[in-house]
């Protein structure tokens, strides 16, 4: 058996490891109490993710090797800077293995970010960085239509569009961004959910937030699924439009803020 197949049957056996399930889920509860993920930082900024999601979103962008990424939420501006820097590394290996000259500036690869609320000193600091060059911003509210066609405007000629969803965490915001940007993933590509695990958690545990049990991005990827299994639905490249749910990668992580959350579309 090859490394890669160890992997796999090492993954399966995951799932059905109770005890270290429970575990992983014991963990995450308590970590996200200790606001575990507020200490880590991608390239000098503050990324407020999990160490083994940043991994696997590593992992999916060199699967994928998108062209363009689009991401709800922004905060202190890691994420956009990860995405982009993620890109650059896609160029640097597409230049050393075809022997041609790497321009950074020049590279049609580009990170989309959108917030309702860009504080002034985040995008300071977000344009200030080295990877801006690839990154663009819209302040606007995700689901607002004017945001929506200004989105769609700028990924029309894009081949491979990643989607990262990271906003507003209730049902209905959540479900609204997947049928405004789902169609966009390209075949073969993802739409990654963010904070699926808050339907995991004891309820109550965001006591100053909107969100809770049976009102969260996991609520609204199964909602949007279920839409998807009962009627048709095109893609914005014109086929039609399929997602299954890729429980490898939560298998693998254990300790993740997006079980379910992983969505391919085929």
């Amino acid at each position: 058996m090859n490394f890669e197949q160890e992997v796999l049957t090492r993954i399966k056996a995951n799932q059905h490891n109770g005890p270290l399930l429970d575990a992983a889920l014991h963990f995450t509860n308590l970590s996200i109490n200790a606001l575990y993920s507020y200490n880590y930082s991608w390239l000098g900024r503050p990324i407020i993710q999990y160490p083994q999601d940043m991994i696997a979103l590593q992992e999916l962008v060199w699967q994928v090797k998108p062209d363009l990424i689009i991401e709800t939420g922004i905060a202190h501006g890691g994420s956009l800077i990860m995405s982009a820097s993620l890109l650059a590394l896609l160029d640097y290996c597409e230049a050393v293995e075809t022997g041609t000259t790497l321009d950074p500036q020049n590279s049609r690869r580009r990170v989309l970010g959108l917030d309702i609320d860009i504080r002034s000193h985040n995008r300071a600091a977000i344009e200030a960085h080295p990877m801006v060059h690839r990154i663009d911003m819209i302040e606007g509210d995700s689901i607002a239509p004017e945001t929506i066609e200004q989105v769609y405007r700028y990924a029309l000629d894009y081949k491979r569009v990643f989607i990262c969803m990271d906003s507003n965490h209730t049902h209905d915001h959540v479900l609204a961004e997947l049928e405004a940007y789902a169609p966009l993933t390209s075949r073969g590509s993802y739409c990654v959910v963010f904070d699926t695990i808050i339907e995991d958690l004891p309820e109550g545990s965001y006591p100053d937030r909107p969100w809770d049990r049976g009102n969260n991005p996991k609520t609204a990827v199964r909602e949007y699924l279920r839409r998807l299994g009962e009627e048709e639905r095109t893609a914005a490249d014109g086929a039609p439009l399929h997602f299954e749910i890729d429980r490898t990668i939560e298998h693998k992580l254990l300790i993740t803020v997006a079980p379910e959350g992983y969505l391919k579309r085929l």
